[in-house]
């Protein structure tokens, strides 16, 4: 019976991720070719499939709104790219500031979006390990900004700004400003980072690293840093 559970636990380990990930993908695929319906009727891909093989009724084929989606948001990007895509850019966000209740939604919005597909060197590039809530629990962070002004000036410290997500839901979390001597930076990628979040810890990504004695004394000594 032991050797039985475990070849079903197995089989489950490999079934229900790929099933998941199906219905998921499914889903999105599904609710973009619905996007479609604001085409005019005579050029929306089944009509015109329709006419080209000379079929009794529209031809679906799933998967035509990704390249619906995939073509507005490139065009899009072109227009605001421009000086007059620009100026429209900034009316809308001048509207948008305006309204009350969706002024905050808008421009929450807009500012993690910024952070995440930023460019910038520092923004969402690095995963640390920080202690919070208090000192002796480790927590996943994101390193957000290492120049923070004021902040460093008032308090005499070497400051970086660290985003600490929830579980299961990275999207929402904490903004923390944390001593960067008390920092450590981790080898894992911002995507691997993401996974054993989202599925409470469950998924650990593998680390090549292997520190000699010294070195993890030091690490759980919590500086981050070998000894000298």
């Amino acid at each position: 019976m032991k050797g039985l559970r475990r070849y079903l636990v197995a089989g489950l380990l490999i079934w229900i991720p790929l099933g998941i990930t199906i219905l998921l993908i499914s889903f999105a695929v599904r609710q973009m070719d619905k996007t479609l319906a604001l085409l005019p009727l005579k050029y929306q891909p089944s009509i015109l499939l329709m006419n080209w093989l000379g079929a009794d009724e529209p031809v679906h084929i799933p998967g035509f709104g990704v390249l619906f989606i995939l073509t507005v948001v490139l065009l899009t990007g072109i227009f605001v790219a421009n000086f007059i895509g620009r100026a429209f850019v900034g009316g809308w966000e001048s509207l948008m500031d305006r309204v009350p209740v969706v002024r905050s939604i808008y421009s929450a919005a807009k500012n993690f979006a910024e952070i995440v597909f930023s460019d910038s060197s520092h923004a969402f590039k690095n995963v640390l390990l920080i202690q919070y809530p208090r000192r002796g629990i480790y927590s996943l962070a994101f390193q957000t900004s290492t120049y923070l002004g004021e902040i460093q000036a008032r308090t005499g410290e070497d400051v970086v700004g660290c985003f600490v997500p929830t579980t299961p839901n990275p999207t929402s979390g904490f903004i923390i400003l944390v001593p960067k001597k008390d920092v450590i930076e981790l080898d894992m990628d911002v995507d691997e980072a993401l996974k054993m979040i989202i599925s409470l810890g469950v998924v650990v990504p593998p680390w090549e690293g292997n520190p000699d004695p010294e070195t993890a004394a030091g690490l759980r000594a919590g500086d981050g840093r070998p000894p000298d």
